[in-house]
């Protein structure tokens, strides 16, 4: 469920609403995206709707997403906590690994580090953070923070990032490691998955079509590369999803469809919203 984060689920309250009633309903994630800087009228092309345009107002609250999930993981003790994504060349790559670990150790290990490179040449202009080679510098990046996340003593030399002999505590709790999902669905971003990712989110899809292609190159890079397809873990959010979707997703080998839904701005809404949309798309309930 990508739910929280903007808008209605920025507010506090709501958040711990969504995340209590997902949580009792068995869905699997619980999403939150970022955007630190928005414009009123972006030159930069949203890659993820067919005008260009992202369909989330300027004006609209966005909250963190790594402190919103924070909240969202004191108000639960079993659905997974997902960045959906962290635009992760904005940030310092050490900075992120320690607060990536300190929510997978407050969460109990339930933190999935979501990224991608970032589409907004105004963001990263704001944020003074180079566009060009953002895709080199994000590789660079997480073999950085994983690094980190291993070693006690942590080295590591490279063009964007350099440290030497530093410890960066907590560590994650699976074996010293954190999913890293990515974001993207064009070609480049595929292989950037197969590279080095450890699963995919697409976002808004146009149908089960668009994602059987995506995954067809997801299974020849595999095997270019020499790389297991089954150790990936595959989410997608479909632009109009269908209840007869979700098999369909399934028989391609995806782990998870995400809905993506704004949840209600009355609290006391959220507990029938919830319900309605864990017996609409949740097996069994």
């Amino acid at each position: 469920m990508h739910a929280i984060g903007i808008g209605a689920g920025a507010e506090r309250a709501v958040i711990d609403a969504v995340a209590e009633a997902a949580d009792h309903h068995g869905f699997e994630t619980l999403w939150a995206g970022e955007h630190v800087v928005m414009v009123d009228d972006s030159a930069s092309r949203y890659p993820y709707s067919a005008d260009g345009k992202i369909a989330v107002p300027a004006v609209a609250d966005w909250l963190d997403p790594l402190i919103c999930l924070s909240f969202a993981a004191a108000a639960t003790t079993r659905i997974g906590l997902a960045t959906g994504v962290l635009l992760l060349p904005e940030h310092n790559p050490v900075h992120v690994a320690k607060q990536a670990a300190s929510l997978d150790r407050l969460s109990n290990g339930r933190f999935t580090l979501g990224i991608g490179i970032g589409w907004s040449k105004e963001e990263f202009d704001a944020l003074g953070v180079p566009f060009a080679h953002r895709a080199k510098r994000t590789a660079e990046y997480v073999a950085a923070i994983r690094t980190l996340w291993r070693d006690d003593i942590a080295s590591f030399s490279g063009t964007f990032v350099d440290f030497n002999a530093i410890r960066v505590n907590p560590k994650p709790v699976r074996e010293r490691c954190i999913p890293i999902v990515l974001g993207g669905n064009s070609d480049a971003a595929l292989r950037r998955l197969v590279s080095w990712g450890d699963g995919w989110y697409g976002f808004n899809l146009d149908g089960v079509a668009a994602v059987a292609d995506r995954v067809e190159l997801i299974g020849q890079l595999c095997r270019d590369a020499g790389r297991d397809r089954a150790e990936l873990r595959l989410a997608v959010a479909l632009a109009q999803p269908q209840p007869g979707d979700v098999s369909a997703l399934e028989e391609l080998g995806i782990d998870e469809l995400v809905i993506v839904e704004a949840p209600p701005r009355s609290v006391d809404e959220v507990r029938g919203w919830a319900a309605d949309l864990a017996q609409r798309w949740l097996i069994g309930s």
